[in-house]
């Protein structure tokens, strides 16, 4: 039974059930999650602590935003935890050391903001194993923002645990702040419910006339209709407020409740209203604190007529009445008063307790440039950053910059906090900082610095390839400056060009690549990122047969190189995406492929670094596909589109286009491709173009559309990339070869055999003989087709072997060679069906009954009915996993991952994860060596 609203929230009918529906669910152990969305004053905060109120036999925590200029890293998500930190030594060790570091419990490599994030969720759900946990947070939009991005990672990823969370965010400050989740937008009360808030307000009953007018004018706003009454009889209002000598009724409705607030300060003691200053300048509300500064400012405290006049409440904390009630005491003070309360303030704060704070507030004291604040300041900027609080760190190397006296350190800070607000996601506020450091003199290396800062906040703003020509530049610095940045610098120009896509003209990477060999960069610290310069760059300048034997030199030290620290690691997250695509493109080297991918995910999972592990998943997924094992393949993106939207980041749509273009799933793969074709022209992004082309390449040869598959690869073929040229080839070989166009495929075959010529490995082989074959007659096509399969086998290219299989079996039957034909058509269909491929097993199947033979499709088993997360559980589940490893590994929680294995046990049959291995085992694949049936997985 729903109880009805109390009268504070009358006419909050519907406000109300949602959140007993929230209470409902969380006391069943679902989890839920709300976001109360409105204007300053709607009543979002009374919902909130009516929420509490009805959370009986729930634990219930909170946290309060607090608009302030300070940000202090995790202070916020630090006070909502602090009930259940004695569960932090039963969590894994990684996420234990990472909450401990950015709590400031325990010094460390500063944590990736996502493993804190999932170390909070075990720390949740381990709490909720006894009583189900309430997480309230008030005004949102003011956490520090590493808590709220946290928050909002732990939000997005609760699922089967007994944890709900609800959030109150004033808009329109705080309308991009947790977007995306579910919402409760409250807007002005009715015209009857407010009237009847009105009156118990005035106490007495108003003429309609009168009452309507007040109502409209406050827009049905509950906070302004209390407020703007207060005080005020019936008789009173009658005549309006206008009359009345009220400060004002024009503007928003939270601007005119911030001056009513303030206009009841003149007729406040001196005393008291320097008391609320001081409240009102420090956000945490200590009761003590606030009695030493008054002490030290020689006032006495005197509280009552604050309390009386409805702007404060003293409890055990100090608590303003409305966060406008504070805004307008705080800007209300001439700034004389407000640096002599910061000042007081710093002085009454713990310098090894608490310096952060002391040294914002004595920044907030100085009035004028001040070396030993601004040295205080970056003090504080660099225990931010070494507790992961990128932004804190930003916002602290910005005010230290501003007071710093001497132009040179001025510059140099400026500099610090524009690289920290890029790094938060920040780029308008970092260019205007880099401005402010490029009007100071700077050292050599920091004009390097920012040379490099500029090019990436281009490159992050636009893939096109103007960024380049500045990071060579930025490259060429660092070289004279002797800096070891100079090679990662270079590198990372060349990579630049790479995903803008070209090679050739003056800003393409071969020309990044010359500039790169000609510098006489010194080394960079890292053997392995120092042979891949030299490889790639050997690549673009010398041609093949140079490059990729110097590039495979750099294979052994990527794959095994030690990294000791976690920024060592993240350093090769970042590199190892140009690795890949060289390997991919110009080696042809799935098993690189696959060792590398293979070790970014490791790495990413290990450090909890959840902002590089999408990218390492699509890498992997890609290894999958063209291992012919599609559902891993599947898991693996859909994991990746997962911790994409739970951390902020746009889906990585390349892999998934690239299976469905496999799969044949025309239909799904068309509107995502006109989607990115689009995104690729606006951003300049020839790379993708490039990679629509090789897409649409595969989907329209599966499909035997042949003519479009020839469009579609001539555009991958023409667009002067780096990467997706050769695979363009190969289909477009194939395709002008089924349209008549062989004078097209002849010259696509040069080109092809001139590509793969160097690389010297099985899918590079296997490839030139397939497209030889396919323009070849008699015994020599028989040969090369025969040669096709034995060399894309050897190179573990699944998806080639079948595909070859099917062209070979189509070659036969033109032929009149049936019987034969008949072998490999039903290899082909038989590996297609078995990966889903359904365009190239519906090709097989044709061919097949041209032949006068039937195929019979693949019977579905019960693992196909597994989402791909399911599936992912189950068999790390299979292999011998716990469930709070599963959890670790794929960044949920173990109540989750029991939650996943109970929906398989019941997909598959199944009562406990000793039958898992089984069950999972009874869908085969096949395998390219011998086409016999291996267990799944």
């Amino acid at each position: 039974m729903i109880a009805s609203p109390p009268p504070d929230l009358v006419g909050r009918q519907r406000e109300c059930a949602a959140l007993e529906d929230l209470l409902l669910g969380l006391r069943e152990g679902e989890s839920r999650v709300l976001v109360v969305r409105g204007e300053a004053g709607i009543g979002k905060s009374v919902l909130l602590r009516h929420l509490a109120a009805r959370a009986a036999r729930v634990r219930v925590t909170w946290a309060h935003g607090i608009e302030a200029d300070m940000e202090l890293p995790y202070a916020s998500l630090h006070q909502l935890c602090a009930p259940f930190l004695y569960e932090l030594d039963a969590l894994p060790e990684p996420q234990r050391d990472a909450l401990r570091v950015a709590f400031g419990m325990a010094a460390g490599d500063p944590p990736d903001r996502f493993l804190v994030g999932l170390a909070v969720l075990t720390l949740l759900t381990r709490a909720s194993e006894s009583r189900p946990v309430l997480i309230l947070v008030d005004d949102a939009q003011w956490l520090d923002q590493v808590s709220l991005q946290t928050l909002e990672f732990v939000a997005r990823r609760l699922l089967a645990e007994a944890v709900a969370m609800a959030f109150a965010v004033r808009d329109p400050e705080g309308q991009t702040a947790l977007d995306g989740l579910p919402a409760l937008r409250i807007g002005g009360l009715d015209t009857a419910a407010a009237g009847e808030l009105l009156e118990a307000a005035v106490g007495g009953r108003l003429e309609k006339r009168v009452r309507d007018r007040f109502v409209a004018e406050m827009h049905g706003n509950p906070l302004a209709l209390l407020e703007f009454s207060r005080g005020r009889s019936a008789a009173e209002l009658a005549y309006g407020l206008d009359s009345s000598g009220h400060p004002g009724t024009q503007g928003p409705v939270a601007s005119r409740i911030e001056r009513d607030f303030a206009s009841r300060l003149g007729a406040l003691p001196a005393a008291t209203r320097t008391l609320l200053l001081i409240a009102a300048a420090e956000p945490v509300g200590d009761p003590c604190l606030l009695v030493r500064v008054a002490t030290a400012l020689e006032i006495t405290p005197q509280a009552g007529p604050a309390k009386a006049a409805g702007l404060i409440e003293f409890g055990e904390s100090v608590r303003f009445r409305h966060p406008l009630a504070r805004s307008a005491v705080y800007h209300g003070a001439e700034p004389e008063e407000r640096r002599a309360v910061h000042r007081a303030l710093a002085e009454a704060t713990d310098p090894v307790l608490d310096p952060d704070r002391r040294a914002w507030h004595a920044a907030e004291a100085a009035d004028g440039p001040d070396e030993e604040v601004a040295a205080g300041l970056e003090r504080a900027a660099d225990r931010a950053r070494q507790r992961g609080g990128i932004a804190a760190e930003a916002v602290l190397l910005e005010r230290a910059a501003e007071v710093t006296p001497d132009p040179r350190p001025r510059g140099r800070r400026a500099l610090a906090a524009a690289e920290a607000h890029f790094s938060a996601a920040a780029p308008d506020r970092a260019t205007e900082l880099a401005t402010v450091a490029e009007l100071c003199p700077l050292s050599a290396l920091d004009h390097a610095r920012l040379a490099r800062l500029r090019a990436r906040i281009l490159f992050a703003r636009s893939r096109s390839d103007e960024a380049a020509p500045l990071l060579l530049d930025a490259a060429a610095q660092f070289t004279a400056a002797g800096s070891p940045l100079a090679r990662e610098t270079y590198l990372e120009a060349i990579s630049a060009t790479i995903f803008a896509g070209r090679v050739h003209g003056p800003t393409g990477a071969r020309a990044a690549a010359i500039a790169a060999r000609g510098s006489g960069a010194p080394p960079s610290g890292s053997p392995a990122a120092d042979l891949l310069l030299d490889g790639v760059a050997a690549l673009l300048t010398d041609g093949y047969e140079t490059g990729v034997p110097a590039l495979r030199g750099a294979l052994d030290l990527l794959a095994h190189e030690e990294l000791t620290t976690r920024e060592a690691t993240m350093r090769w997250l970042l590199l190892v995406p140009v690795a890949l695509e060289a390997f991919i493109h110009y080696a042809w080297d799935l098993h690189a492929w696959d060792t590398l991918a293979s070790r970014a995910v490791r790495l990413a999972r290990d450090i909890g670094a959840l902002g590089a592990l999408p990218p390492a998943l699509i890498y992997a997924g890609g290894v999958h596909i063209h291992y012919g094992d599609f559902a891993e393949a599947a898991r693996m993106i859909d994991e990746a589109d997962v911790l994409a939207a739970a951390t902020g980041h746009a889906p990585h749509t390349y892999a998934a286009l690239v299976l469905a273009a496999w799969r044949g799933e025309a239909d799904l793969a068309a509107g995502i491709i006109e989607e990115a074709r689009d995104r690729a022209e606006q951003r300049g992004e020839v790379s993708l173009l490039g990679a629509m082309g090789y897409i649409q390449g595969v989907l329209f040869n599966g499909l035997a559309r042949y003519e479009d598959a020839l469009e579609a690869a001539r555009t991958g073929i023409e667009h002067d990339g780096f990467n997706f040229t050769g695979l363009s080839l190969v289909e477009h070989v194939e395709a002008a070869t089924r349209c008549g166009r062989l004078d097209e495929a002849r010259a696509s075959l040069a080109r092809l055999v001139e590509l793969t010529r160097a690389a010297d490995s099985g899918w590079a082989r296997g490839a030139g003989a397939r497209s030889q074959a396919l323009l070849a007659h008699g015994d020599r096509a028989d040969r090369l087709y025969r040669t096709a399969i034995e060399e894309f086998g050897r190179g573990g290219v699944t998806v080639e072997v079948a595909r070859s299989h099917l062209l070979y079996g189509e070659w036969l039957r033109r032929s009149q060679r049936r019987s034969l034909a008949r072998e490999h058509l039903r290899r082909a269909h038989s590996m297609f069906d078995g990966m889903r491929a359904h365009a190239f097993a519906e090709r097989a199947r044709r061919e097949l009954l041209a032949t006068g033979e039937h195929a019979r499709a693949r019977e579905t088993g019960p693992t196909s009915a597994l989402t791909p997360q399911e599936s992912q559980v189950a068999t790390l589940a299979a292999d011998g996993m716990t469930n709070a490893r599963i959890g670790a590994e794929l960044f949920i929680s173990p109540h989750t991952v029991e939650w996943h294995l109970r929906k398989v046990y019941a997909k598959l049959g199944i009562t406990s994860r000793r039958a898992l291995p089984g069950a999972l085992g009874s869908t085969a694949v096949t395998d390219v060596r011998d086409g016999g049936p291996v267990p799944a997985g």
